[in-house]
């Protein structure tokens, strides 16, 4: 999971979807000159009108972008008479500012898409045009190469308003942790509660200046659920604190205030007063991931896939190969894991792109074309990366090298065909093929949210999460009952019952629709 959230948010979620209303007609104005389609799609000799495409992506830019971006904008002027301007979000607030990228009418071409940047809620609302029509005509190529069951699972009312990504994988949580200081110390493998505390405490007692838990902003929790309910989903955290067990996915029940979040809760305030979170951790600017890499921090429990804890072994690897990282996936815990779905890794047109059909013929390219593809994807070869008996090979280091693997944070337009992996890369394909043993159909995130019916309670309980749930997240609380106690009322004050009752509603609706019982 590429998610990431901070303790400081701009504009709530409800507000930017409200400014719809106001701009979709605005923006409903933009299509572009057509760009009829040949076996590459959008080459014809009829390129139409020179035009810049705004492309919007999550996260950082790498170093080297501009170096990527004029060696891409040669081609796609050559091959569709267009320039690709690539902007980033970074990740600090990305997103409030995905939010008020989507409402606020500014020409956008090409955004990112996921379920946790609620790609469905967000179709649901008008954000994106729908692909249907366009694609056989500007993208015939990538129409074809996108398998017909991906085309179905994302759509929502039966409409396309993603490209999804073709490459299967796991993003199941896991705990990443320092190998080499767990031997040092003969401290336990942190994969049960119990076990996981004792590694804590043994990395708090020998490295007395070391963050033993990366998780900042209270997002480990979503990780010790995963040890403590062997049944929960391990696609992602259900929001509103609903529980949807596996098993029985017609049973809605609420987390929130139960007895395991009582015990959960006391566990964190434990953590705390043993001091394996820093008394500022609702204010550490750090990701967890930089924290694990540069050794300033010893595990981190969310948000950790095995895609992501790979980039984190190659920088270890390259700017202290003594170290060790090793990884433990929460579905061998819980015994079941889920595939991504397809809905996880996507691309989509808003409503505001003045030029729809050369954007998806230019996406079609990224996807489909190898010279495109491996651009983005690993940056220019000799000078960004090697290909070494058939294995991507960085150039340089982590400290030097302007354009990681994935530099771009390309995930959405991974090509299988085209696909290069650094040779550690082969312990995660192991790991794939042991979940591949344990896996089970993903049956949260075909749902679609629609938050109209709450929109003022969605916000005021996001302002009473943040100011009472989270410093109980982090252990903050000295009287964990009562402070529980408080985030409940505030939170049925906010509307808490109302969101919970509407949302179980849609939810049913979902299964009824989908036969999932």
């Amino acid at each position: 999971m590429h998610m990431r959230n901070k303790t400081i948010r701009h504009l709530s979620l409800v507000l930017a979807l409200m400014l719809f209303a106001g701009v979709l007609a605005a923006c409903n104005n933009g299509s572009g000159g057509s760009t009829q389609g040949s076996e590459q799609g959008g080459t014809s000799g009829n390129k139409g009108e020179k035009v810049t495409l705004q492309f919007y992506m999550l996260g950082d830019a790498p170093k080297d972008l501009p170096v990527i971006e004029s060696e891409i904008n040669k081609l796609a002027e050559a091959d569709l008479n267009v320039n690709v301007k690539f902007n980033y979000t970074s990740w600090t607030d990305w997103d409030q500012k995905y939010k008020l990228l989507l409402s606020s009418g500014q020409p956008i071409d090409l955004i990112f898409t996921a379920d946790w940047t609620f790609y469905q809620s967000y179709a649901k609302k008008g954000a994106f045009l729908p692909l249907d029509e366009m694609l056989p005509t500007a993208a015939p190529a990538l129409k074809a190469h996108v398998p017909d069951d991906m085309w179905n699972a994302v759509k929502i009312n039966d409409k396309i308003y993603t490209v999804p990504s073709t490459w299967i994988e796991y993003v199941t949580e896991g705990i990443a942790y320092r190998e080499d200081l767990r031997e040092k110390y003969n401290l336990p493998k942190p994969e049960s509660l119990e076990t996981l505390e004792a590694y804590l405490e043994g990395i708090k007692a020998n490295e007395p200046n070391m963050i033993p838990i990366a998780d900042s902003n209270a997002n480990h929790t979503h990780g010790i659920r995963q040890l403590t309910s062997k049944l929960v989903n391990t696609a992602g955290q259900l929001p509103y604190g609903l529980d949807i067990m596996y098993d029985t996915p017609t049973t809605v029940t609420s987390y929130w205030g139960s007895a395991q979040h009582l015990e959960d809760l006391k566990t964190y305030k434990r953590w705390m007063d043993k001091g394996f979170f820093p008394k500022n951790v609702l204010n550490v600017k750090d990701t967890s991931n930089s924290l694990l890499q540069n050794g300033k921090a010893a595990v981190v429990l969310s948000g950790e896939n095995p895609n992501k804890f790979n980039a984190d072994v190659i920088k270890v690897q390259s700017t202290h190969p003594d170290w060790k990282l090793a990884y433990f996936p929460y579905p061998n815990a819980k015994g079941f894991a889920q595939p991504v779905h397809p809905i996880h890794n996507g691309f989509a047109i808003p409503r505001s792109s003045k030029n729809p059909e050369k954007a998806l013929a230019f996406y079609e390219k990224l996807v489909t074309d190898k010279r495109y593809n491996w651009l983005t994807e690993y940056g220019v070869e000799g000078k960004n990366f090697e290909v070494d008996n058939g294995y991507y090979k960085m150039v340089g280091d982590a400290q030097t090298n302007g354009f990681p693997r994935e530099g771009m944070n390309g995930w959405a337009w991974r090509n299988p065909e085209f696909m290069l992996y650094d040779k550690t890369f082969d312990d995660v394909l192991t790991m794939f093929e042991d979940l591949d043993k344990i896996k089970k159909p993903d049956i949260y995130t075909g749902f679609a949210e629609d938050w109209t019916p709450y929109q003022a309670e969605k916000a005021a309980l996001e302002q009473v999460e943040k100011q009472y749930l989270y410093p109980l997240n982090v252990g903050l609380v000295a009287d964990v009952e009562a402070g529980l106690n408080t985030f409940m009322e505030k939170a049925k004050q906010a509307g808490l019952e109302k969101i919970q009752a509407e949302y179980t509603k849609q939810w049913q609706e979902y299964l009824k629709s989908t036969g999932i019982q």
